[in-house]
């Protein structure tokens, strides 16, 4: 059996299924997909929505790709613990010749040898009850040079059947099935960990995606606080030669352009930044040659409207579907598996044993004068079949049976119970941590909602701040044109405008990444994306 493990990523009404190899989505008429076009510098451009970049994190990412390996690699071992049912095969075979001095001339002449050959083929099987079954044939041919023998060469042939079942330690079902069962418990964690590296994947991807989205914006905001500093500074150059406006002005405005165009080079460098943190998430060397040529362009905008989720709702939500928690739910079931069986272990191995055989011998018959084999004088000789032992044993003509009850009390299980005490320990451990983790999800969560509502206040208090900056701008430049103001003024509310448009876009896009940061925590990111994880047996 083959368990196969998928990534299935929901695009609109367009579904790309992947495992270790992708396909690309065709692309719907009302469904913007990435586009490409190339520039006179050779340059390609990407227009990408955020679906698009997780799509291709998804695709490319090499640390997902490698870690979608190891819940294959821990299905495989409940395949491999599985095995321990299948029967065992086995087969043996012996050649001996022996020879040694001879303590009686009735037993030989001097040098007693014997010739045997033997061999066994014997079925085993474990069955999930604890018990094991065996059946067994064992064949021999035995020649000797010993006096007195009535039949030789002999063969013999042994039917067995073995039974043995523990009554008390090793005794059940899920005793039977430890390893089995254990080593589901590690698949389905090793599951809910893969599922909670999507959810920080995607809660990455997000995340530099709406930086990268604030870092072109706010280059946008400073280049147009550039474009009017240098306005007023062309408006001023033709004033002074006018003689309408003395030479300082000049200088006032010249200085503020300068300081503009160290602000542009800053938000350059973030825009660089984001950018390439994007494509190397994306890892988009997979795709393209040459990634220095890429120029990514996010066509994506920032949600602006309110989400309204309660702490109760968020906590009872994350409970249900944070990933981490369910692995350690599923690692406390595991372990309060593992104290039941060291709890098992402590009882003693009582154990029903049972065995049925038939047994089958032929050979040479030798005839001795008078029928009796004291006088040494051999007469003749009847010869035999080596598939009459054979057939003697399959056809149980012979029937022998055996019971017994076993009793084994190990020292370690009156004494130490080393094992017990550490599986109990551990179990408490996984208890405490399991609390641990749902007290610091309550804090997350709390935290999580207060973000959200904070950075929505924040975004409608700065868009208030922006709107009462560009009307007092425009008031400014009003009161500039009829020489109720100076330059300083004008420049300095235009750096407040530039300052206020920046904090609005910032307050805005932390408002989107605390609504991601509140998906991730909640472990609905992959539901809110469409990304599911899916597992096929093959």
């Amino acid at each position: 059996m083959k368990r196969k493990v998928m990534i299935i990523f929901l695009i609109s009404t367009f579904c790309v299924v992947y495992s270790l190899s992708f396909s690309w989505p065709s692309q719907a008429e009302n469904q913007p997909i990435w586009a490409e076009t190339q520039t006179e510098k050779e340059e390609i451009i990407l227009k990408l929505s955020l679906n698009d970049c997780i799509y291709k994190a998804l695709k490319n990412n090499l640390g997902l790709a490698a870690e979608m390996i190891t819940p294959e690699i821990a299905a495989r071992n409940v395949i491999l613990a599985m095995e321990k049912f299948l029967p065992t095969i086995s087969f043996n075979y012996n050649k001996q010749d022996t020879r040694s001095a001879s303590y009686s001339f009735l037993d030989a002449s001097d040098v007693v040898i014997t010739r045997q050959d033997d061999y066994t083929f014997q079925l085993s099987q474990q069955l999930p009850t604890g018990a094991s079954l065996s059946f067994s044939l064992y064949n021999y041919i035995n020649d000797s040079n010993r006096r007195f023998q009535t039949i030789n060469p002999r063969y013999g042939s042994t039917l067995r059947i073995s039974f043995s079942q523990p009554l008390l330690k090793d005794f059940g079902f899920r005793i039977g099935r430890r390893e089995v069962i254990i080593a589901k418990y590690n698949r389905d964690i090793s599951e809910e960990n893969f599922q909670k590296l999507l959810e920080d994947l995607i809660y990455n991807v997000e995340s530099t995606y709406w930086n990268f989205v604030y870092s072109r914006e706010n280059l946008k905001v400073r280049q147009q606080s550039l474009k009017l500093a240098q306005e007023l500074l062309e408006k001023n150059k033709i004033e002074i030669e006018a003689g309408t406006l003395p030479p300082i002005e000049r200088l006032t405005a010249e200085a503020e352009v300068s300081t503009r165009q160290a602000d542009i080079l800053e938000a350059e460098a973030l825009v660089k930044n984001y950018e390439d943190q994007l494509k190397t998430i994306m890892n988009l060397a997979a795709e393209y040659n040459d990634i220095k040529k890429l120029r990514i362009i996010p066509i994506d905008l920032p949600e602006t409207d309110k989400k309204d989720i309660s702490y109760e709702e968020a906590l009872k939500i994350a409970l249900q579907k944070r990933p981490d928690l369910q692995a350690a739910r599923t690692d406390l079931e595991n372990r309060q598996f593992t104290l039941s069986y060291a709890r098992n272990q402590l009882l003693p191995d009582l154990r029903l044993q049972f065995s049925y055989w038939s047994p089958g011998l032929s050979g040479d018959q030798i005839l001795y004068k008078d029928n009796n084999a004291l006088t040494g004088v051999i007469i003749g000789r009847i010869p035999g079949k080596k598939t009459d032992a054979l057939k003697d044993a399959l056809n149980f003509r012979f029937k022998n049976w055996s019971a017994a009850v076993v009793v084994n009390l190990p020292i370690n299980s009156i004494f130490t119970r080393a094992y017990y005490a550490q599986a109990k320990l551990s179990f408490e451990q996984a208890q405490l941590r399991l609390k641990n983790q749902e007290q610091l999800l309550s804090l997350e969560i709390s935290n999580a909602v207060r973000a959200v509502e904070t950075n929505y206040q924040r975004a409608q208090a700065y868009r208030a701040a922006r709107e009462l900056a560009e009307k007092k701008l425009e008031a400014e430049q009003e009161k500039l044109k009829v020489g109720l103001s100076t330059n300083y003024l004008v420049l300095q509310y235009q750096r407040d405008l530039a300052n206020a448009m920046t904090m609005e876009l910032k307050a805005l896009i932390d408002y989107n990444l605390s609504l991601a940061n509140l998906n991730r925590v909640m472990g609905i990111g992959r539901e809110r994306r469409n990304v599911q994880l899916i597992t096929e047996d093959n």
